[in-house]
């Protein structure tokens, strides 16, 4: 891996319930991080291969890790995220989270039809960022977008980048404003493979 990695950040929450009755099966919600330098802080440089050419590698390790942090339970949601520390910019973030960074990350989570949703954002160590998530295989499943927040204490520092993706083993727990289900969703997709380019 091209990313000099300073540290892993793994997060886990399980939702038995959110004050109605308690499903079947609860919901468990992961988030892995990688907290990396960022070798063009502090400059412009207009090539950003360098952050863009090995995000595969970095997606699929972190794919690889939320998925271990299910448990056994199949991912059925995913998205990611990026910050950027103060001496970066915005740009450097999306660079990390190009389609290139997505396919791999459906390689470490075992596949995933649907685009992955992503926010990117400048900020300081400990400030919260914010993980969209829809249902893998088709982005308009109403019972699957959620949404999970990290903070790190100590990062992003200034030449740093903070990339996260999180995965959920279901739709939230009490789902139930209609639209497209996931049984739905699942009859409409016919062929493998990403449905369009990361956002």
């Amino acid at each position: 891996m091209r990313f000099a990695v300073r540290k892993w950040i793994e997060q886990v929450e399980e939702i038995v319930h959110d004050g109605g009755p308690p499903p079947g099966e609860p919901l468990r919600r992961a988030v892995a991080a990688a907290v990396v330098a960022n070798p063009v802080a502090g400059r412009y440089v207009e090539d950003l291969g360098e952050l863009v050419e090995p995000s595969d590698v970095l997606g699929e390790e972190l794919g690889r890790r939320a998925r271990a942090l299910l448990a056994g339970r199949a991912v059925e949601g995913y998205g990611k995220a990026g910050m950027c520390g103060v001496e970066g910019e915005q740009e450097h973030v999306a660079a990390c989270l190009t389609t290139r960074f997505g396919d791999g990350l459906r390689r470490g989570v075992g596949g995933g039809r649907a685009w992955l949703a992503s926010t990117k954002k400048v900020g300081g160590a400990g400030e919260s960022l914010d993980i969209p998530i829809a249902y893998r295989d088709h982005l308009n499943v109403r019972s699957h977008y959620d949404t999970v927040t990290l903070r790190v204490p100590d990062a992003p520092r200034p030449r740093e980048l903070l990339i996260a993706v999180a995965v959920t083993s279901r739709g939230r727990v009490h789902a139930r404003v209609g639209g497209l289900t996931r049984a739905e969703a699942d009859r409409l997709v016919e062929s493998p493979g990403p449905a369009e380019a990361d956002a």
